[in-house]
């Protein structure tokens, strides 16, 4: 079913202020797998307020988040079309653990696949802290199935999206990093904010078409970006940006690869099925020598 631009452009998307504790940053730590070995002590800063409190870069994503507005019936769009596509995070200061942070999101495109194909829907959020600083910004494409044919701009003339990054390079990549999933990592990470019930229904998921809930592309997103912190050895002051393209979905309890190259490529895979999940991966860092990944 083709989206109803005109009702989604006039939706008013959510503006959410949060205050932040210790215990959330230690909480979405864990909701994405950080302390799978309670033993590794360059984790625990991250799930144990009392070790730290350590945001993870990640951590901006779920921030004043929110929720699933698209859907909501006013947004004029399918609830079970929708899919996430590619995200991106850009980090202008360190994240707050304790203080009020706020968030505004606006649809910066549309795009138009064509009727009986896919509508693309662009989104910018800005997190702001308790002064009015922005500290970090997000760049989304939400997919929505079905949902071309609104008359909207097609895929060679859309808005203007965030860039996309270089592919992996071929060769063999320079670090490869395995994270398992817990079977119950969906209901953990939802409670971050996003409630969307394709990942807790069974009933919902077998409509969209999947034999079981699917994990969160976002939660997906975290398990690479502690990927990546490993590979920096968890140096969260390096971490400057990471984007992606989601692939394929992931299970609850399947084990998520990262595979990372020293130009700061990346993609991930299903280690049990080798199906690559994530692609055009993409990371910076702020005055790093890449040599050193």
């Amino acid at each position: 079913m083709p989206i109803d631009a005109d009702r989604l452009l006039n939706f008013p998307i959510p503006a959410v202020r949060q205050q932040v504790t210790p215990r959330d940053a230690a909480f979405y730590a864990l909701s994405v797998g950080l302390g799978h070995d309670p033993l590794d002590p360059a984790q625990l800063p991250f799930v144990d307020p009392l070790a730290g409190p350590v945001p993870m870069p990640s951590m901006a994503l779920v921030l004043a988040h929110p929720g699933f507005w698209l859907g909501h019936p006013d947004s004029g769009v399918d609830p079970l079309a929708v899919l996430h596509g590619g995200q991106s995070l850009m980090l202008f200061a360190p994240i707050p653990v304790d203080g009020k942070v706020a968030s505004s999101t606006r649809i910066t495109g549309l795009i138009d696949k064509g009727p009986g194909k896919a509508a693309l829907i662009i989104t910018q959020t800005e997190l702001v802290d308790a002064a009015g600083a922005c500290f970090a910004r997000l760049d989304r494409t939400t997919f929505i199935r079905n949902g071309g044919g609104f008359g909207g701009d097609d895929a060679a003339s859309p808005p203007v999206p965030p860039p996309l990054p270089p592919p992996a390079p071929d060769g063999e990549p320079d670090g490869v990093i395995d994270l398992p999933t817990l079977p119950q990592q969906a209901l953990y990470y939802r409670l971050n904010g996003d409630l969307n019930p394709l990942h807790s229904d069974p009933q919902v998921a077998a409509k969209a078409g999947f034999d079981q809930p699917i994990l969160h592309g976002l939660c997906i997103m975290g398990v690479i970006t502690h990927a990546l912190l490993r590979q920096l050895d968890y140096r969260t002051d390096r971490l400057q940006s990471v984007s992606l393209r989601f692939a394929a979905p992931v299970m609850p309890g399947e084990t998520i690869r990262t595979e990372i190259w020293a130009n700061g490529a990346f993609r991930a895979r299903v280690a049990e099925r080798g199906t690559v999940v994530a692609d055009q991966g993409y990371f910076t860092t702020l005055a790093m020598d890449r040599r050193a990944i």
